[in-house]
Parts: structure tokens; sequence; C-alpha cells
């Protein structure tokens, strides 16, 4: 699992701005609970645990903070995705 520990520093949101995420631990959905992170200027909410349709893919996030997640772990994050 990814760690929440991750989004300590600020990052880049796919809106553009340096910003520190929110992070949000227990969030539900039609297939289980997440933890997810929200940007405090476009609102934007991102699933790091899964890839979930309820929420915005984090691979989105990851192309203006390409080392965020190693290679296992985006390979991880895709294999425990949700259906769509």
């Amino acid at each position: 699992m990814i760690s929440p520990e991750k989004f300590q520093n600020k990052l880049i949101c796919t809106c553009k701005e340096n910003v520190l995420f929110e992070i949000i631990e227990d969030i539900e959905c039609d297939w289980g609970v997440h933890t997810v992170i929200q940007c405090p200027k476009c609102e934007e909410i991102f699933s790091i645990d899964c890839e979930c349709p309820a929420f915005q893919n984090i691979l989105k996030l990851l192309e203006c903070n390409n080392s965020l997640y190693s290679d296992l772990e985006k390979v991880e994050y895709l294999k425990n995705s949700h259906p769509k």
C-alpha cells in the first residue's frame, strides 16, 4: 500500500498549482474504502491506493510529479484497480 507520508510535501497538482494536499482517510466507494488526497486549490480528489472511477486517477498527478511513485508502486496501483 502507498504511504500517505509521500504527500506531506508540496506537489504540483493537475491544476498547475504547487500545493500541500490534504490527506483524507477512510473514504468509501462502491468497492471499498480508500485513502485519498484533495487539492486545496481546485478541490480535485485523487485515490492514492488504487484506481477507482469515483476519484481522479493518481497517474494524472504523476505526470506533473513523475518521481512520486516508483515503477513497482505504479504497477500495484493499477493491479488493485476497481472495475470501470
